[in-house]
């Protein structure tokens, strides 16, 4: 046992003056002492800090974000250290507080509650996964909106360095937007900022979002890849700087990218057209997706508290009225219409942006209309007893086409519309799936006469 504790601290002073060359005059000491043996056990991890700003230029590495709170439920005894593995936007509130104050007032950060404590939401989540345990919930619709982290127990293993103790996690791995943290903080910025590289490049690529908004309920980045914007970026992409702060348009770039219209500052001549944000809500003026109509965007970041009139949390009421006691008003729709159209205006004159817009708002229109359709027929069929609403309002077929009527063609309507995607809007899951399926339901319920007759 001696002589394998020798070889064991051995290793571990060889393997820390191995680094020590690159890492002495930036990095604290007890990160020095964390990378003495992750060279070697985890060595992407250390290759990805290593080229990263955290390392080349801020000095912050391994201890800095896994040692920042010793008194954590999470935290446990590693070679001499109180450490986490979980790190969480409080931890990286110590450098960056007002990125991580700004994304707690985001949708995005309420994303697991506003699913699970949503009785509508989490009902279409069972009735998605079918026969499932938690771990499935955790990869299907809890891998983006965000898992429950807790601490079950500790268990050894066998490392390279010998048995050591480990915390056994609950929902982990996951980046989940809307994450809840075992030190209470909500969501992962490595969602966008992809550990451990933290790199701006890689948050500023629509690839990067696509992990969560490609499927026919989200599907920004189909759109994106369609639209004109997306064509730029895909054959100009190579010649663009990703990494200079900040972000200058017409030089580091010459077509938008999400991060560009949603997150970015926006430098023109030297002059800031469009402050740079982590709350991501600020320059939306609507609700486009992943409610039945759509409306004036929530006030609250947390939706589990709206109500409609039959009790539902929605923000309208299942005939298309919007609850706009939870809805920001008219005022406030405007500054945000105008914060975006800033963006557009480095490169597109107001006529040009105008017309965009008011296609986008006849689009709401139309899609509210269509929708309210769908479900005057869902509603004439609970009420001639031809379908349930009591049990599930989408466990039958006539439930599941007014889903898909909302959930995936309108959404993907209006998305094509705000992004110019053409058509993905029309023919590919659009306008065309919304006037079928409103036939489809139509038949299902002519059908379903017949059955009971």
């Amino acid at each position: 046992m001696r002589i394998k504790g020798f070889i064991v601290l051995f290793l571990i002073v060889f393997l820390f003056f191995s680094v020590y060359s690159f890492a002495e005059e930036r990095v604290s000491k007890e990160t020095q002492i964390c990378l003495g043996c992750h060279k070697v056990v985890t060595p992407g991890i250390v290759s990805d800090w290593k080229n990263s700003k955290h390392s080349i230029k801020n000095f912050t590495g391994c201890a800095e974000c896994h040692v920042t709170n010793i008194s954590r439920i999470d935290s446990f005894d590693h070679n001499g250290f109180k450490i986490h593995t979980v790190v969480t936007p409080s931890d990286c509130a110590g450098c960056h507080p007002e990125e991580s104050d700004q994304y707690t007032k985001n949708m995005m950060s309420y994303a697991y509650g506003n699913l699970v404590n949503n009785p509508i939401y989490k009902d279409l989540m069972n009735t998605i996964n079918g026969i499932y345990s938690a771990l499935t919930e955790e990869d299907s619709c809890l891998s983006c909106h965000g898992t429950k982290i807790e601490v079950k127990e500790l268990k050894e293993r066998e490392t390279m360095m010998g048995a050591m103790k480990f915390p056994v996690i609950k929902g982990w791995p996951n980046t989940g937007v809307g994450r809840l943290n075992p030190d209470g903080s909500k969501g992962s910025c490595s969602a966008c900022h992809t550990r451990h590289s933290f790199s701006v490049e890689i948050a500023r690529k629509p690839e990067t979002c696509s992990t969560c908004h490609k499927g026919p309920d989200v599907p920004a980045y189909k759109v994106y890849t369609v639209s004109k914007h997306g064509k730029i970026y895909s054959s100009k992409k190579e010649k663009w700087n990703f990494e200079t702060t900040p972000w200058k348009a017409g030089i580091d770039f010459s077509s938008p990218t999400c991060a560009v219209c949603h997150v970015s500052q926006i430098n023109v001549n030297g002059q800031v057209i469009v402050k740079r944000t982590h709350q991501m809500n600020d320059r939306l003026a609507h609700r486009l997706f992943g409610v039945p109509y759509a409306t004036a965007h929530p006030k609250s970041p947390d939706t589990t508290i709206a109500k409609n009139k039959a009790g539902l949390p929605l923000f309208s009421e299942l005939s298309g009225q919007p609850v706009t006691e939870y809805l920001i008003d008219e005022n406030e729709q405007k500054k945000r219409i105008s914060k975006m159209k800033l963006v557009c205006s480095v490169c597109h004159a107001s006529s040009f942006i105008d017309g965009h817009f008011s296609r986008l708002d006849e689009s709401i229109k139309t899609t509210n209309d269509m929708t309210l359709q769908a479900t005057g027929l869902l509603l004439d069929a609970w009420k001639r007893g031809l379908a349930n609403k009591k049990d599930s309002l989408f466990n039958e077929t006539i439930e599941s086409l007014w889903t898909e009527q909302w959930l995936f063609y309108a959404n993907s309507v209006r998305f094509a519309s705000a992004m110019g995607g053409a058509d993905y809007g029309v023919f590919d899951n659009g306008r065309w799936n919304l006037s079928r399926n409103i036939q489809k339901m139509s038949d299902w319920i002519k059908f379903l006469e017949k059955k009971k007759k």
